[in-house]
């Protein structure tokens, strides 16, 4: 945060290489950004002079930029480079980000970068809870949430999911139900018990299915 209470312009690193056709259009772009206060430091690395900055970040393409938190590969136009610098200074963004990178295939990506930052699960309930959110976004989070199955990152996440529980939406109760069980906490029972008189079939099924795989068998 700076002095008046804002978030910091994000810094930018933008690898390019000799010949590539689409890096001085990004790097203009980013330029203009910096110009215009939108981006704090920018450094940019010829890969083909430096290609040891390459295999530190894994890079294989170019451009490839790190802007803030965000890692983005490929053309970019002048607008989304000023909407990413936008977004790196507010928590949403990462919703955004993951949504891209869910889109795209990124799985295992998205997984990495939470269990380096367990918070960003905030992000990933966020797009839970929007109605809107893709089939192949909302599939991804499910794969993440859970790749983390029974952990305590997870456990400590049964308040977020009782929100979810008591969505108007049918299908996210029934992912919630799922995910209270993922948890392997004791203290999803009562929010699964609630969920058995749910008006909607899916969502009993899926709270008695949960319920009974966290209830000791008498």
């Amino acid at each position: 945060m700076n002095e008046t209470g804002q978030a910091e312009a994000p810094d930018a690193l933008l690898l390019m290489a000799t010949g590539c056709p689409h890096c001085p259009t990004v790097l203009k772009g980013l330029r203009e950004l910096a110009n215009s206060g939108l981006i704090g430091k920018l450094e940019t690395v010829n890969i083909s002079e430096q290609p040891e900055v390459a295999q530190q970040y894994g890079v294989r393409t170019v451009p490839w930029l790190r802007l803030g938190p965000f890692e983005l590969d490929g053309l970019r136009t002048p607008g989304e480079l000023r909407q990413w610098a936008e977004r790196a200074r507010s928590p949403e963004g990462m919703d955004e980000y993951f949504r891209e990178l869910l889109v795209a295939g990124q799985l295992h990506k998205v997984i990495s970068i939470v269990r380096q930052e367990t918070g960003h699960f905030d992000s990933l309930i966020r797009l839970l809870s929007d109605p809107g959110t893709a089939l192949q976004v909302h599939l991804g989070i499910s794969a993440i949430i859970e790749d983390f199955a029974g952990s305590e990152s997870l456990q400590k996440l049964v308040p977020r999911f009782g929100e979810l529980s008591r969505s108007e939406n049918p299908r996210i109760r029934t992912d919630a139900a799922h995910f209270l069980a993922l948890t392997g906490s004791a203290d999803a029972i009562p929010l699964l018990q609630r969920l058995v008189d749910d008006p909607d079939a899916q969502v009993r099924e899926i709270a008695e299915e949960s319920l009974a795989g966290l209830q000791p068998e008498k």
